[in-house]
């Protein structure tokens, strides 16, 4: 299952990477666990290259990445404590390969130069991507076995739907509009379950760590 959430040190270097250099300090603390603002910029910078948008690292971009990791470590906590099953690193480096090939036409060179106008490393991309392959892997052991989908909730949907199905019929495409309305549960599960969960974190700013 492929759920949106969508879900990382200093760098120093020349030319292009040049500008991410910053001065590290503890941006936020989540529950005891102490958030870097290169952990910020990190985020930011794999992002923006996840989603191929221009490096941008002003004040709306680290708020929106410093949400990001507060949830990262809710979601860590509950990994740590719940023994479930994580994705391999073969598995990351399968979807570094698929962006290589689809982005870069196969391309390292090109990678690697477009990695540096944002700050990035190869591994650091690969640990990003491991990361989101984690959270979902996550997402769907934690909250499938809650979903409920009876036989009525799947005819309802293809009568609701009918026209995006064209000439197809009900059996045919039972199956997709089954996990379709499980990947919806599950959504409203997690996110449900994160929302509660950032009640009970407390979450601490120092003055001026995102600007």
């Amino acid at each position: 299952m492929r759920t949106a959430l969508a879900l990382f040190g200093l760098l120093a270097g020349t030319g292009a990477a040049a500008q991410f250099v910053t001065v590290d300090r503890i941006a936020i603390i989540v529950g005891g666990h102490a958030v870097k603002t290169s952990d910020i910029d990190r985020d930011v910078r794999a992002t923006e290259f996840l989603n191929a948008q221009p490096p941008d690292l002003g004040t709306k971009a680290k708020q929106d990445a410093a949400q990001r990791l507060i949830d990262q470590q809710i979601i860590r906590s509950e990994l740590n404590t719940g023994g479930y099953q994580r994705p391999n690193e073969s598995e990351a480096a399968a979807d570094l390969s698929q962006i290589r090939k689809d982005r870069f036409g196969g391309s390292d060179t090109r990678l690697r130069r477009e990695l540096e106008k944002y700050g990035l490393t190869e591994d650091e991309l690969r640990a990003r991507l491991l990361w989101q392959l984690t959270v979902l892997s996550f997402i769907d052991q934690r909250f499938r076995p809650g979903v409920l989908i009876t036989d009525q909730d799947v005819r309802k949907y293809y009568e609701q739907h009918r026209a995006e199905f064209g000439n197809q019929s009900f059996d045919a495409v039972a199956a997709k509009i089954r996990e379709t309305i499980a990947e919806q549960q599950i959504n409203q599960q997690f996110f449900a379950w994160l929302d509660e969960r950032r009640k009970d974190v407390h979450i601490q700013f120092p003055e001026g760590a995102l600007e």
